[in-house]
């Protein structure tokens, strides 16, 4: 059912989420202090069988200098370097096997697609540890309140720099032209490429589809399903730390960071998704800096419109990069 505002109030929902005074600088300390770590991005060719892509298991160095597991694609004809699309898993899910991400290399396109640490243990499996947190090895859900009582320690701060060092460890492939790297991803890799893109310099395009980690406050107080509802579990236990959390969140609200994004960007909405609620959604894009759209589909869920979407954004990759 329509259970959030109506789209004509959609279109121009632009809260005003308290910002923390010092967001600019926690994220420029965080970025900076994790560039001590080399990258030490290494490609390894694999074969899986797909004849007309070259495979590699990639590794990187992400947050803190722990190594995060990405697969790189690239149509086996290139010959030249070529753009790419960094694209970053939905909750839970981890970066399986390469023939579950098709979509892009056979568009033409390279593709890098990151593990997301301590996840892939509820849909595709992952093979990235989170060795800051209790659960170290992948695990299944939740993470939403993992380090929430301090910013410092809260999981998506690791997560958010994994994004940004995935994004140089793709530019750093012979086969990549770093002027020409686009950002996606569903849920909350939609979620993660907007933080990213805001975190990173000179992204071409950003393909977040019905994102994830927008507007923490309005998505608790709008929907009982998971992943937001793992915070309402949290506050009815710990019921004096309320203040806390959200301020702990705020460092890593979508909104914020869209505010700081300035690549062109397509995003997707369902109006009838009560996982990512679409004033969550459009709190973000109404936000955004870049040149901007968003597909509306009217009754659907939490599937970003599915294939419709794929369509729509292979073919502007293609008007952009052709």
């Amino acid at each position: 059912m329509f259970f959030d505002l109506p789209l004509e109030v959609l279109k121009t929902y632009q809260p005003e989420i308290p910002e923390p005074s010092d967001f600019d600088a926690f994220w420029e300390k965080t970025i900076k202090e994790n560039q001590q770590f080399p990258l030490g991005a290494v490609f390894k060719e694999v074969d899986y069988g797909l004849s007309l892509l070259k495979v590699y298991d990639v590794v990187f160095r992400g947050y803190g200098g722990h190594e995060i597991k990405a697969w790189f694609m690239v149509p086996r004809a290139a010959n030249q370097p070529i753009p790419c699309v960094v694209e970053f898993i939905g909750y839970g899910g981890g970066r399986g096997f390469p023939v579950d991400w098709l979509l892009y290399p056979n568009a033409g396109f390279a593709t890098l697609v990151m593990d997301t640490r301590g996840q892939g243990s509820s849909w595709l499996k992952g093979d990235t540890p989170d060795r800051v947190s209790e659960g170290v090895d992948p695990h299944f859900p939740g993470f939403m309140t993992i380090g929430i009582r301090d910013k410092e320690e809260y999981y998506y701060r690791r997560v958010y720099v994994d994004a940004v060092r995935a994004i140089c460890a793709a530019r750093s492939s012979p086969m990549v032209d770093p002027g020409l790297v686009a950002l996606t991803g569903r849920s909350q890799g939609g979620g993660i490429a907007i933080a990213a893109s805001a975190l990173s310099s000179d992204i071409a395009m950003v393909l977040p589809d019905v994102p994830f980690l927008c507007n923490f406050e309005r998505a608790v107080a709008t929907t009982d399903e998971n992943p937001y509802f793992e915070i309402s579990r949290y506050l009815r236990a710990h019921r004096s730390e309320q203040d806390q959390v959200f301020q702990t969140l705020s460092y890593f609200d979508c909104v914020h960071f869209a505010k700081r994004s300035r690549a062109q960007a397509l995003f997707s909405v369902g109006l009838m998704d009560n996982i990512c609620p679409p004033s969550t959604v459009f709190s973000a894009y109404n936000h955004y800096q870049g040149k901007k759209e968003i597909k509306v589909y009217p009754f659907n869920l939490h599937d970003g419109g599915g294939s419709h979407q794929d369509i729509l954004k292979i073919e502007l990759l293609r008007t952009i990069w052709n």
